[in-house]
């Protein structure tokens, strides 16, 4: 198939904002793939290349000066070749070899096509293809069920491995998809409550209620003396925490899946601030400290010793968790009144923590869903954002990069949608800290403000929204306050617009 095809179909998404349109346009063009061009298709159009980093960055591809070719001749395989060899470079002279592999690419590529591989290998190629949108476009492409289609894809984390099952194996292969010890399973997500009170009342009688810890998402995997640990995302960070390997290489099983929290804690069990934890995925530092050691707290079970739970109810596998380590079970409480549940709510931040998870019994496992059998419940409205730019700082912060340009997720998959900025909260620390990073991000810049990559997640304290036209969301935020930056979460985990334009008195239509 040609580069060209792929291009055209990208615009036409991008075009509109209709899901129906989307998955149409998307299930023609895999329609009209080869089996063989289908998955490396699949990940170009959500935004990801099928070799992951390539090792070309916006630096290198902004100083590419190559003429585009007059014609589109150049094909889906010829270009995954090429992306193939981009990867294969190291060592000496490997900047020159990447930089001829480059210039042959786009010299060959219309000045369309150059677009598209310029905004697909940064990162910005937001043409509104979400994953979900892309599952339901291989379920239609393939003639395939959708719910098998979905399933495979929470348990493989792969669209361009699930449209490879689908197509060339059916159904049969889609259904052959299980839990696998060693790979990661898209996590189960929550929603946030409008109160405590409301989701005890919508999940009880039979819930249980977690801390929900100021700490880091993890997924442990064991198989035998084999041990993996994933963070939300899905990143290996084993290599970075021999204190949680060794530590479930303990337990006494052979295979087993948990899923849980991890975070530092102070001398008198409090945690340590979140970014004490997030280092410690870069590296193991020195362990004989203790306020370094991370503390892994689980809240699910999904495989134990050969035995897929995933679908069995909350309550089985919590039975599980609790016979297998409880000594490493999350601080819950079960079936709750609402006082009690308030108490407990109140221990919890009396702790140091964030809130509590409030969570049905009754529910399977629903990996990579956002759905009402998990509910948050934190004191304040926090929402991720994403940071779009900053201005430089005034009196005091003068020569820093300070006041926060604020951006929401578009469901639809276009750009972040601006909401306010903020200079709040901003610690000497942290102002440091920005005027050192945010320029490796940088896309252009003013003599006022310097624009980023959409890519940084910031957690946002505020007192809620009102109506604004001033940004295009039609919301802006109130009293907006700078938490923490969340380096575990992606642009793509950001809360969206409309989120936000819920805690409108009446929603925006």
């Amino acid at each position: 198939m040609k580069l060209q095809r792929i291009v055209e179909v990208s615009e036409a998404v991008a075009a509109t904002r209709s899901r129906k349109l989307k998955t149409a346009e998307l299930a023609a063009l895999l329609t009209d793939c080869a089996d063989n061009d289908i998955p490396v298709v699949v990940a170009w159009l959500t935004g990801a290349t099928r070799q992951g980093r390539i090792g070309v960055g916006w630096r290198s591809l902004a100083s590419l000066t190559v003429a585009p070719a007059p014609e589109p001749t150049l094909t889906v395989a010829a270009v995954d070749e090429r992306f193939d060899r981009l990867v294969a470079v190291h060592g000496a002279g490997s900047t020159a070899l990447r930089r001829e592999i480059l210039d042959e690419l786009f010299g060959a590529a219309t000045e369309s096509e150059q677009s598209f591989l310029r905004r697909l290998l940064t990162g910005e190629l937001r043409q509104g293809a979400l994953i979900g949108v892309m599952v339901d476009a291989v379920a239609a492409a393939s003639g395939q069920p959708l719910a098998l289609v979905r399933r495979a894809h929470m348990l493989t984390g792969s669209v361009p491995e699930t449209a490879a099952l689908a197509v060339r194996g059916g159904a049969e292969s889609l259904a052959a998809v299980g839990l696998q010890v060693g790979r990661g399973v898209s996590p189960m997500l929550a929603t946030p409550a409008d109160s405590l009170e409301q989701a005890v009342t919508d999940l009880g009688p039979d819930l249980v209620i977690d801390y929900k810890l100021d700490g880091a998402r993890i997924q442990v995997h064991r198989n035998d003396d084999a041990v993996a640990v994933y963070t939300r995302t899905l990143r290996d960070v084993t290599s970075a925490v021999p204190d949680i390997v060794d530590l479930v290489r303990g337990l006494p099983c052979r295979q087993v899946i948990l899923d849980g929290e991890t975070l530092t804690l102070d001398d008198d069990g409090r945690p340590r601030p979140f970014q004490d934890t997030m280092s410690r995925f870069g590296s193991a530092g020195d362990l004989a400290d203790p306020a370094n050691i991370l503390r892994p707290f689980f809240f699910d079970c999904l495989h134990l010793d050969g035995v897929d739970l995933i679908d069995r109810p909350l309550v089985e596998r919590l039975d599980t968790l609790d016979a297998l380590a409880p000594e490493l079970r999350i601080p819950s409480v079960r079936n709750p009144d609402v006082d009690s549940a308030q108490e407990f709510f109140d221990a919890a931040l009396a702790a140091g923590h964030e809130g509590v998870m409030v969570k049905s019994l009754d529910g399977p496992y629903a990996a990579g869903r956002r759905g009402k059998a998990w509910q948050k419940v934190k004191p304040v409205h926090t929402f991720d954002l994403v940071v779009l730019g900053a201005e430089w700082g005034s009196g005091r912060r003068t020569g820093f990069l300070s006041n926060l340009h604020l951006g929401a997720r578009d469901p639809q998959g276009g750009p972040p949608i601006m909401v306010g900025k903020t200079f709040k909260g901003l610690t000497d620390a942290l102002l440091q800290w920005q005027t050192e990073e945010f320029p490796r991000h940088e896309t252009r810049r003013d003599s006022y403000t310097v624009y980023l990559h959409p890519e940084i997640v910031v957690e946002i304290e505020l007192d809620g929204v009102q109506r604004s036209s001033r940004y295009p969301g039609g919301v802006a935020l109130r009293f907006a306050r700078v938490v923490r930056y969340r380096p575990d979460k992606t642009a793509a985990e950001a809360d969206t617009i409309d989120t936000l334009r819920a805690l409108l008195p009446t929603p925006l239509s």
